[in-house]
């Protein structure tokens, strides 16, 4: 399963993320998600968990828990293809362009 952290403190590390996931079962992945401009955390990231019955755990007592000093938000990712907020206002303004000329 894969799960969405966010509220995450700027300086945790994969490492730190990971090792607060183990403690519920097996991680295949910790990956936090970098501005790639600036190279800083953007206080979010993704565990992906083989086991749901575990992951289900995890969300459950790590949501409104405390890692690295911030109460951090732990929930079941959503797919990208749910999210099309971006895909929307670009052809949103390709339509809008293709108008006017």
């Amino acid at each position: 399963m894969n799960i969405f952290v966010a509220k995450l403190n700027f300086d945790t590390r994969e490492a730190e993320l990971q090792q607060a996931f183990e403690q519920f079962g097996a991680v295949d992945s910790a990956k936090i998600i970098f501005d790639k401009f600036n190279n800083r955390s953007k206080g979010f990231g993704f565990v992906e968990m083989p086991n749901d019955d575990e992951a289900l755990s995890a969300i459950e007592a790590l949501n409104d828990s405390e890692l690295d000093g911030r109460t951090i938000v732990v929930k079941k990712a959503q797919p990208r293809e749910n999210n099309n907020r971006r895909d929307f206002g670009r052809d949103n303004q390709r339509n809008n362009y293709n108008r006017r000329y």
